[in-house]
C-alpha cells in the first residue's frame, strides 16, 4: 500500500514529520518499505502562463514563447516541447531557479534567441517519468504562484508492506484509524453526505449465488461529459499512490478505493443488455478483459453478467466490451461486498494481480458498499456532470460477516503481554481503534465489538495484540526469566504421544511426516474422498483436499522408498484426519504401513513375509501401553482393506479404526507391486490410560488344564475367548492358544484350536477337583453357546 502523508492527515490530525510517521508505522507493525519525496528538490519554480507561441526564426523544431510569470514584464523563452502554444499554464523555472543539487537556471542564447528562463515537463521536475511536452496546470492555476506550494509538494509517498490479515489498512480511511491509535491523534471520519437522485434511471440486479455475492450496490449516472479531465489535485492523489490517471471516471473509480477501500468499477450502460446478474460462469464462456486478456470461465468463478453472458470477472477485472471510453454517455456504477474465499486465488489462476483483487482476497468492509457509491457520484458529478439516478440495491443480509463478540481479560491480557495494563489504558486504546466495548467490573473483563472493516479480530489474542502493538512494543519493559520452573504432574492417566513413538521405533518403524492437504485422486483411491473437504485456495492442483485418512500419505511414501530398492519397509505417522460433516472434525490419528521381510535379513532365523498377525501383534504391543482394557478384533467389510486379512480393532466395545491387508485393488491403483499391510487407529482412546493397581500375587502353585475343541470355520478367537473368560471367572489367570489345525477329512467346515488354561488360586491351593470341574463348566459353555465339539 502507498499513499500520500498529505493525503493521510486530510484524514487524521498529525503533527508527525514524514520520517517520524514512517518511524511509527513501522513500531506499530505496518512496516515501511520506502519513503520517498512526491517531487525532485527544486527551487524558485513558479506557474506562468504563455501568452503568445510563434516558431523561431531559426529553428523549426524550437518555439519562442512569450510568457507572464505574475511580474510586470514578459518572458521571452525558448522551448523545444511539442505542446507549447498561448494560453496554457506551466510550470517556469526563473533564471536563478534551481533544479537538483547542482542544476541552476542561466540566461542563455538558443539559435541567436535570448532564453529567460525554462518552461518545464514533469520529469523535469522528478514527478513523473513524461517527457513528451510541457507539463500543462489548470486553467485557474494563477501566474507567479510558487509551484511547489500550489501544488503541496513538500510532501512524501510511504510505502508499506502489510501482511495479509490486515486489510484494512488497504485504504487511506483504514490508515488513518490506525495512525490515529498509535499516535494519539485525532481521527477525523469525514461525512460523505448522500446525493440526491436528480433522475429515475435505473437498471436491474440479480444475485444468483447469493453466499458469493451477498451485497451488490449500483447507480446510473447519465449525460456525463465525455470531454472532461481529471482534476489535478486527484491526478496527484493517485500519482503520489502508484496509479496512473486513466480517465476522469476510471480515476474516480481508484481514487475512491484508495480512499475507502472498496473496489469499483464502471459500466457503460448502453453497452449493457437488459440487467446486471452475478452468477457462477459455465462452461465454454469466454471474457475479453480490460488489459487484452481473454480468459475461459469454468463453474468455479464468480462472474458479473448481462442478459448476453459475462462482462466483468467479480472482484478481478471488468470486461472489454462493457468498458467506459470516450463516447460513454452514461455509466453504471458498481459496488458490491465478495466472499473472500471466491476470489482468493482466481486472479493468480489467470495470471493476473489487480489493485480489486489484492482486497476482495483479504476481505473488504461488508458495511462500505453504499458509502463508497456516494463518495464515487459526488466525484464524477463534480467532474464530469451528468444526472444520478436512485442508489440501487440488492442484498441478502443473512449471508453478510455479523461482527463478532470478543472477551478480552485484563489478567490475560497482563499475563502475556507481560505488563501491567490499566483499565482507562486498554479502553483509550481499543476506542480509538474503532472498537465499542463493555466492561464487566466483576470479571474485569470488556466484551468488544469490532468495526466492520477489522476483519481480522476473531478471538481474543487479536484484541491482545491490538493492545501491545499500539501501547508500543518498545514502551513493553524488558524483564529477565525469573528462572523459577514449575514441575508439572506426573501423566498418570495419559500415555504420552513419544512413549507411542518410542515403542514403534522400537519395532523398527519409521517416522513419515506428510502433508494435510492431498490429492483427492489419493482419497478415492482408498475409498475416502467422500466427506473430503476442498481448499479454496491450494497450494498446487496435487494438495487441494483436507485428507480424511492417513494412508494415502503413508502408501505414497513406502512406493517411494519401493521405487528406491527398499525392499522392507516399515512407517508411521502420526496426525490429524478431517471429516466434513456439520462441522469440520479434527481427529488425531496414528497409522503405520509394512511391507517385506518380517524380519531383517539374518542367519539366525529364515526369512518369511509380513503377514496378519504382524500387524495385528503390533497394534496389541501398543495398546498395552495403556494397561488394562478388553481388546477385540472382529471382521472388517471396507473397500480399502482385504476382506480375508483385515480387522476393526475394539478397546472396551470402542472401535479404534483397524488394522491388516490393505486391497490389492487399492494397491493396483497407486501401482503398489507387493503385499502391503496396514493400521490406522484413533489416538485420543490409546492415550487414556488405566491407573495400575497393585494385586497380590499367589504364594501357591498353578494349574494348567489343555483341551482342544473342534469349532466352526467362521467362529472367531475372541468369540472363544470371551466364552472362556465368562466360564472361568477368578481362577483363571492366562489363556494362550498354542495350535491350530484343519482336517476336511475328519470335520468338514470346522477348525481345531488347542487351548491352555492356567488356573491358580490366590488364597489357597487349587485342587484338582476345583480345577477339573471348572473345566468341565468351560467346555459345556463352548459346546452350548459357540457348537463346540471336544476332540477325543
Amino acid at each position: 500500500m502507498k499513499f500520500s502523508v498529505n493525503w493521510l492527515k486530510q484524514w487524521v490530525k498529525l503533527e508527525l514529520s514524514a520520517a517520524q510517521l514512517a518511524e511509527r508505522l513501522t513500531a506499530s507493525g505496518l512496516e515501511v518499505e520506502k519513503l520517498s519525496p512526491v517531487a525532485a528538490d527544486f527551487d524558485g519554480i513558479v506557474v506562468a502562463e504563455i501568452e503568445s507561441c510563434v516558431t523561431h526564426p531559426d529553428a523549426d523544431k524550437l518555439s519562442l514563447c512569450t510568457v507572464n510569470d505574475g511580474g510586470v514584464e514578459r518572458l521571452q523563452i525558448v522551448c523545444g516541447a511539442p505542446n507549447a502554444r498561448a494560453g496554457i499554464k506551466v510550470p517556469l523555472a526563473r533564471v536563478g531557479a534551481r533544479l537538483g543539487a547542482d542544476f541552476q537556471i542561466k540566461k542563455a542564447r538558443l539559435r541567436g534567441v535570448e532564453s529567460n528562463g525554462m518552461l518545464c515537463s514533469a520529469r523535469e521536475l522528478g514527478m513523473s517519468d513524461d517527457h513528451s511536452g510541457l507539463m500543462e496546470l489548470p486553467a485557474d492555476a494563477e501566474p507567479g504562484v510558487n509551484f511547489r506550494d500550489w501544488l503541496a509538494l513538500d510532501d512524501h509517498s510511504i510505502e508499506i508492506d502489510l501482511t495479509p490479515n490486515r486489510a484494512d489498512c488497504l485504504s487511506i480511511r483504514g490508515l488513518a484509524r490506525d495512525v490515529s491509535a498509535s499516535c494519539g491523534s485525532e481521527f477525523i471520519d469525514r461525512e460523505i453526505p448522500p446525493v440526491a437522485a436528480t433522475s429515475d434511471s435505473r437498471f436491474p440486479i440479480r444475485l444468483e449465488d447469493i453466499a458469493a455475492c451477498p451485497r451488490y450496490v449500483g447507480r446510473v449516472i447519465e449525460n456525463v461529459s465525455a470531454t472532461a479531465r481529471t482534476p489535478l489535485w486527484m491526478q496527484e492523489a493517485l500519482r503520489r499512490s502508484g496509479i496512473r490517471s486513466i480517465s476522469p471516471i476510471v480515476d474516480v473509480s481508484n481514487f475512491v478505493m484508495l480512499e475507502l477501500g472498496q473496489p469499483m468499477h464502471a459500466f457503460d450502460r448502453d453497452k449493457l443488455d437488459a440487467e446486471i446478474i452475478v452468477r457462477r460462469g459455465a462452461a465454454g464462456e469466454k471474457l475479453l478483459l480490460l488489459d487484452g486478456t481473454e480468459v475461459d470461465l469454468g463453474e468455479d468463478v464468480l462472474a458479473i453478467c448481462d442478459a448476453s453472458g459475462p462482462v466483468a470477472l467479480a472482484g478481478i477485472m471488468g470486461g472489454e466490451a462493457t468498458a467506459v471510453s470516450g463516447e460513454t454517455c452514461n455509466i453504471l456504477l458498481e459496488s458490491a461486498w465478495f466472499n473472500p474465499a471466491v476470489i482468493m486465488g482466481k486472479a493468480r489462476d489467470y495470471g493476473l494481480h489487480t489493485d480489486a483483487s489484492h482486497r476482495f482476497e483479504r476481505g473488504v468492509d461488508a458495511e462500505g458498499q453504499a458509502r463508497a457509491v456516494e463518495r464515487a457520484t459526488q466525484l464524477i458529478l463534480d467532474t464530469c456532470g451528468g444526472q444520478a439516478g436512485p442508489v440501487l440495491l440488492a442484498e441478502f443480509a443473512e449471508y453478510l460477516p455479523a461482527a463478532a463478540t470478543v472477551k478480552l481479560r485484563l489478567q490475560r491480557l497482563n499475563k502475556l503481554v507481560g505488563h501491567e495494563f490499566q483499565q482507562q489504558q486498554v479502553e483509550q486504546i481499543l476506542t480509538r481503534l474503532g472498537m465499542q466495548l463493555e466492561y464487566h467490573a466483576a470479571e474485569q473483563a470488556w466484551l468488544v465489538v469490532a468495526p466492520s472493516a477489522r476483519v481480522d479480530i476473531a478471538i481474543e489474542e487479536d484484541l491482545i495484540e491490538e493492545v501491545a502493538r499500539i501501547f508500543g512494543y518498545d514502551n513493553i519493559p524488558l524483564r529477565m526469566p525469573s528462572g523459577e520452573v514449575q514441575v508439572g504432574s506426573a501423566a498418570l492417566y495419559e500415555v504420552s504421544l513419544s512413549q507411542i513413538r518410542e515403542s514403534l521405533c522400537a519395532a523398527a518403524y519409521q517416522e513419515a511426516i506428510n502433508y494435510s492437504f492431498v490429492d483427492s485422486k489419493q482419497l478415492e483411491a482408498v475409498f475416502q474422498a467422500e466427506d473430503a473437504l476442498p481448499l479454496a485456495n491450494p497450494l498446487s492442483s496435487d494438495l487441494g483436499v483436507l485428507r480424511t485418512t492417513l494412508l494415502p500419505g503413508l502408501l505414497a511414501a513406502l512406493n517411494r522408498n519401493l521405487r528406491r530398492q527398499h525392499q522392507r519397509v516399515r512407517l508411521f505417522e502420526t496426525g490429524l484426519a478431517f471429516l466434513r460433516g456439520e462441522s469440520l472434525l479434527e481427529i488425531p490419528r496414528i497409522a503405520a504401513v509394512v511391507c517385506g521381510p518380517a524380519l531383517p535379513e539374518q542367519w539366525a532365523a529364515s526369512s518369511r513375509p509380513t503377514d496378519y498377525f504382524d500387524i495385528k501383534g503390533d497394534v496389541e504391543r501398543l495398546l498395552a501401553l495403556r494397561g488394562c482394557g478388553e481388546i477385540r478384533f472382529d471382521r472388517l467389510h471396507a473397500p480399502w482393506a482385504h476382506p480375508g486379512a483385515s480387522a476393526s480393532v475394539f478397546l472396551d466395545d470402542q472401535c479404534l479404526g483397524w488394522c491388516g491387508a490393505v486391497h490389492p485393488q487399492v494397491l493396483q491403483r497407486l501401482d503398489i507391486n507387493c503385499e502391503v499391510f496396514a493400521f490406522e487407529l484413533d489416538l485420543q482412546p490409546m492415550q487414556q490410560r488405566a491407573v495400575q493397581v497393585a494385586q497380590p500375587y499367589s504364594r501357591f502353585p498353578s494349574i494348567r488344564r489343555d483341551i482342544a475343541i473342534w469349532l466352526p470355520e467362521q467362529t472367531t478367537y475372541a468369540e472363544v475367548r470371551s466364552c472362556i473368560l465368562a466360564s472361568a471367572g477368578e481362577l483363571l489367570q492366562n489363556l494362550v492358544v498354542f495350535d491350530v489345525y484343519h482336517d476336511t477329512k475328519l470335520k468338514k467346515g470346522y477348525k481345531s484350536l488347542a487351548i491352555g488354561l492356567i488356573l491358580q488360586k490366590v488364597s489357597s491351593t487349587l485342587t484338582d477337583d476345583v480345577a477339573d470341574s471348572l473345566i468341565q463348566q468351560v467346555i459345556s459353555n463352548l459346546e452350548s453357546r459357540l457348537s463346540a465339539e471336544l476332540r477325543g
